[in-house]
């Protein structure tokens, strides 16, 4: 049977709104379990960092929800201050407020290539008998092709590197998605971030660094990768330096919580 051109564009646009309907009522309908899963991720790999988890480790989401709320507590500091402010921790958005011009500062330049701060950053306190045993820190910075956004976690004495860990980026896989290997990964945990006068030591060197004792401030190369090696590196030293979390690192080292 043959239609007009009327008929055909008419029925065409009828199709495209019907699905467009269709797409738009799926995105509202799903957006409550996208943002539940996101923050289940999050979770999941802040016990990942700590070793609360092991990498690989398939838990039911109430499982992760409870070891998480069990043994870690978010808070919120004033990242210039170093101090704990008010706020939910616990709803907080820290990567869209560093979009917000009204709730972050630009950056100074830095070789992360991070272009604004939050004025509020989230710190995860992971306990043990009633006394924080560990740090976890949000980080990120850019790669090769993408800004990677993870994880590092620090032992008690906010020196000692405990893990390091993302949740997303868009590194090439192979080469610079080996920040995802868990043998790389194996290579942060015992190296110090910080020099003995108090700077931001630790970085990732091209080639092989040797073991903890031999080299405490550097973290093999990944092969082929130089550039997001680099760049995780720089994003660790930027985070962790005056302009991140280090007027928080260096109150906390004086009082211990």
């Amino acid at each position: 049977m043959q239609h007009n051109t009327t008929y055909t564009i008419g029925f065409a646009a009828a199709v495209c709104v019907v699905c467009s309907i269709f797409v738009a009522g799926s995105a509202v309908g799903l957006k409550d379990l996208q943002v539940a899963n996101a923050i289940l991720d999050k979770q999941k790999k802040v016990l990942v960092v700590t070793g609360l988890m092991q990498e690989g480790e398939k838990w039911p989401a109430d499982k992760i929800t409870q070891a998480f709320e069990t043994n870690i507590i978010p808070k919120l500091i004033d990242l210039k201050t170093g101090d704990y402010t008010d706020g939910d921790a616990k709803t907080y958005d820290q990567r869209k407020a560093s979009k917000d011009p009204e709730r972050s500062s630009e950056a100074p330049d830095n070789k992360a290539k991070v272009a604004r701060v939050p004025n509020k950053a989230l710190v995860y306190q992971v306990m043990k008998n009633n006394a924080v045993d560990m740090l976890v820190l949000p980080v990120e910075g850019k790669g090769l092709w993408s800004t990677l956004y993870g994880f590092i976690a620090l032992d008690k004495d906010a020196n000692t590197i405990k893990g390091l860990t993302f949740y997303e980026h868009g590194e090439t896989p192979g080469l610079g998605g080996e920040v995802d290997n868990p043998k790389w990964k194996s290579l942060w945990p015992g190296r110090k971030a910080f020099d003995v006068n108090g700077k931001p030591a630790i970085k990732v060197i091209k080639g092989q660094a040797g073991p903890v004792a031999q080299a405490p401030h550097a973290v093999d190369g990944l092969s082929g990768a130089t550039i997001t090696s680099r760049g995780v590196g720089d994003l660790v030293q930027f985070w962790i330096g005056a302009h991140g979390f280090g007027p928080y690192l260096s109150k906390f080292k004086q009082r211990g919580s």
